[in-house]
């Protein structure tokens, strides 16, 4: 079959298309054919070194959408089953195989490509908006990096929920309306966003603040999180940490939380089943959707990538395989 490696840390230059082995697979995993996959930011940090991988050659890609083709007696899958799941090894490839907790079934109406779009970013963003940040109707909230991924799908999420005020931050505000039709009611950028939150909340600051960004984003959004408030920490995208003291959180009542699919994935891979339904009915009755940005080939990796980088999209990016 045909899967995309690497051998080295680096650029997108490192992505090879290469002929490898199918997988082979247990009682308790299924072998998928891969229809699409996504590409997340975690895969370039995966790829330059950043996130701990290291045995050489590896095959990048979080999570896929497809159809069952061969599956372990334990499953409870059957052959024909159209799923997505978060595989063992790698994504970007014509097969791979996935253990039976991470593994979803889909509707006939849904299609691949809005599938392939949703595992990783809409699960996590169904989990931080419910149960890590509890968000209620009547607060505020703020959702860094609203055009990407997770925040696309945290603006339609809260919003779902009637979540009275919704501020995101974007880069640029070229992306300012697609912000705002996903449900957003204030827009900003990075520089001023603090001193934004504390106007729409007349002083007295938001909520809940959800935070992939990291670096300064971090201590920037403590300026602007009120009494009692939560920071729901799930990346670092800056490539910065943040920084923040006890005396920011123990006089005020705030605290953070953090949170990894990546971790939960490894550790408690049970608790993710939930979100997983009520992310499939969302989609599959059209309540909430992700906008797709482009589409690759498999031997497009490296351009796919090279997208992403550049931040000069809206949506998902998605591989075809």
């Amino acid at each position: 079959m045909k899967a995309v490696i690497q051998n080295e840390f680096g650029d997108s230059g490192v992505l090879q298309l290469v002929d490898v082995e199918s997988p082979k697979i247990d009682e308790d995993e299924v072998l998928i054919q891969t229809a699409y996959t996504s590409v997340n930011y975690a895969d370039i940090k995966s790829r330059k070194g950043n996130k701990g991988k290291g045995k050489f050659p590896f095959t990048l890609g979080l999570d896929v959408a497809g159809t069952i083709v061969e599956a372990g007696k334990s499953t409870g899958f059957d052959v024909g089953d159209r799923v997505i799941a978060f595989p063992i090894g790698g994504s970007y490839s014509e097969y791979v195989k996935a253990n039976k907790q991470l593994t979803y079934k889909i509707p006939e109406s849904l299609s691949f490509e809005q599938s392939a779009a949703m595992p990783t970013v809409s699960i996590l963003s169904y989990i931080l908006l419910h149960e890590i940040g509890q968000v209620r109707k009547s607060d505020t909230i703020v959702v860094h990096s609203g055009a990407g991924g997770v925040g696309s799908m945290l603006i339609q999420l809260a919003k779902l929920a009637g979540v009275e005020t919704i501020i995101a931050t974007v880069g640029n505000l070229s992306k300012e309306d697609y912000v705002k039709r996903l449900g957003a009611d204030h827009v900003c950028t990075y520089d001023v966003f603090a001193d934004e939150v504390l106007r729409h909340t007349s002083g007295q600051g938001a909520h809940v603040i959800f935070d992939s960004v990291a670096g300064d984003v971090t201590s920037r959004s403590l300026e602007c999180l009120g009494l009692y408030g939560t920071l729901v920490q799930f990346g670092n995208s800056s490539g910065s940490a943040g920084h923040f003291t006890t005396s920011d959180v123990h006089s005020s009542c705030r605290n953070v939380k953090g949170f990894s699919l990546g971790t939960t994935r490894k550790h408690r891979p049970e608790v993710l089943a939930p979100a997983a339904e009520k992310v499939i009915d969302l989609f599959a009755s059209g309540k909430v959707t992700l906008p797709i940005a482009k589409i690759f080939d498999l031997s497009e990796a490296a351009q796919a990538h090279n997208l992403i980088e550049s931040r000069e999209y809206e949506g998902k990016v998605l591989i075809r395989v």
